[in-house]
């Protein structure tokens, strides 16, 4: 069929067809211009949320050592102070050494979204546990692509984007939260749908809450320590 024929026939059946153009300016953008910033470990424009020497921006009793803060059994999980919705967030992680116990009572601990959707922290080297409660899992939700944990005793980093929950005003969830998690520079999130909270026992349920929360660092009797940590806001 020639093309003077298609062309009403698409125009008819609501199909636009894009014309070629001759001037490759015409579909160049100028602005908005992105913001500079140097791209550093931390990046210029991060949030340092512990830098290893006090925990100012957290409320909770963890020991601070060595450029590194370490749960305290007992103590409680460490919550920041200001709170935060879709994020890019760094946070390096170390299970202990002396290696105690089994599965889940290994090196265990977590980082917390929101301190309601989780990324699974636990020494999952050699560790045979569910696959949806190791290292990198959304806890309860998501098992993670690979496994590229390192030995118990050697610093290992998340780098997590989060896109928190949006709700309705009459409280229903209009778009879900997601997680893109890389574990020691490996992909093994991607880009997946968080189903509700990331609770152990039972389905996954949405609760409302605010637009922005803080992120939390869960205590679970284990001696996890943490390092490095800062955060970029994305909106």
């Amino acid at each position: 069929m020639k093309l003077r024929f298609v062309l009403p026939f698409l125009a008819a059946a609501g199909i636009v067809m894009c014309q070629p153009q001759s001037d490759p300016a015409a579909t160049a953008v100028w602005e908005p211009v992105p913001p500079i910033i140097n791209p550093g470990a931390p990046p210029s424009d991060a949030i340092v949320l512990f830098d290893g020497t006090d925990l100012s921006e957290w409320t909770g009793d963890w020991n601070v050592e060595n450029g590194a803060v370490t749960v305290v059994a007992g103590a409680g999980s460490l919550t920041t102070k200001r709170r935060f919705g879709d994020v890019q967030l760094h946070i390096e992680w170390r299970t202990p050494s002396v290696v105690e116990g089994e599965g889940q009572d290994r090196g265990n601990s977590g980082v917390f979204l929101m301190e309601l959707y989780e990324v699974q922290v636990l020494d999952s080297y050699e560790n045979e546990t569910y696959v949806n409660g190791q290292a990198g899992a959304i806890y309860k939700q998501h098992i993670p692509l690979v496994n590229p944990t390192r030995p118990p005793g050697v610093w290992q980093s998340y780098d997590i984007i989060f896109m928190a929950p949006r709700f309705s005003a009459d409280g229903n969830v209009e778009l879900p939260a997601t997680f893109t998690v890389l574990l020691n520079g490996v992909l093994i999130q991607n880009h997946v749908t968080v189903l509700g909270t990331t609770v152990n026992v039972g389905e996954p349920v949405y609760e409302t809450h605010a637009a922005k929360e803080p992120i939390m660092l869960q205590d679970h009797s284990n001696p996890v320590s943490y390092r490095n940590i800062w955060v970029r806001e994305l909106s």
